[in-house]
């Protein structure tokens, strides 16, 4: 229960890695709201766990607003943000990813970070307390060829969580990242491009773990960074990689 009485949102809650860390804080004992483009996603998690639903685009300042409004009246404070939602591009020549992939890529990626901190930094500064996590990638710190903006998005995620950490700490709030490998998410297939046995090997083929990072392997780590034994931790950006960058 290392989490108790704590409350979170989760972007991006309704599968993949932010399904697992809604799953995760429950279990330690918060109460999480599930956020997700996707309503019958984040409805479906919610009732599994018990927690809240709610339909939001991350990349609109109005739809953050209003998630962290429905936050603050439905559990009455935000004591954890974790800034998962994401997306990503085909693998594709750099030259070649068209205007609209970039800008949707920085605008769900970056520009998310951006509103949901404006809409909930001064909640927390007020209470003296936060923590706040950014679900980045190993992307931003060892780049696949042909995600180059994908990976250019993640090392701008880092870099924002470390600054962020900088500003924040004086004010009780702590803010860090995690940096998973590629997982069993619904986002593995647009990594590989096609999702074959042969695309996979290649993939696992660096990572020295021999396997995929899974929701639960993000989910604890989130777990950690999120909870007062992390009390000393801020600006950390935690590789869950198999050794991937080393």
């Amino acid at each position: 229960m290392r989490l108790k009485d704590k409350t979170a949102i989760v972007t991006g809650g309704g599968s993949g890695f932010g399904a697992g860390i809604a799953r995760k804080f429950t279990a330690e004992g918060a109460r999480v709201m599930v956020a997700d483009i996707n309503a019958d996603a984040a409805a479906e998690i919610a009732r599994d766990i018990g927690g809240i639903a709610q339909e939001v685009d991350v990349a609109s300042a109005a739809s953050v607003q209003a998630m962290a409004e429905a936050a603050l009246g439905a559990l009455c404070h935000v004591d954890i943000l974790v800034n998962n939602a994401g997306i990503t591009h085909l693998p594709t020549p750099m030259e070649d990813v068209t205007e609209d992939e970039f800008d949707r890529v920085m605008a769900v990626n970056c520009k998310s970070v951006y509103l949901t901190a404006k809409s909930l930094v001064p909640h927390m500064k007020s209470r003296g307390s936060g923590a706040i996590l950014n679900v980045a990638s190993t992307a931003g710190v060892s780049p696949r060829p042909r995600l180059n903006w994908y990976n250019a998005s993640k090392g701008w995620m880092i870099t924002a969580t470390r600054t962020m950490a900088v500003e924040l700490a004086p004010a009780g709030i702590r803010v860090n990242a995690v940096n998973p490998v590629a997982g069993e998410t619904p986002l593995l297939k647009s990594f590989l491009g096609e999702d074959t046995p042969d695309m996979r090997a290649k993939f696992l083929s660096t990572i020295p773990i021999g396997r995929f990072s899974t929701p639960e392997d993000i989910a604890n780590a989130a777990c950690y960074l999120c909870s007062d034994e992390a009390s000393m931790i801020t600006g950390v950006a935690m590789e869950i990689d198999g050794g991937r960058c080393i």
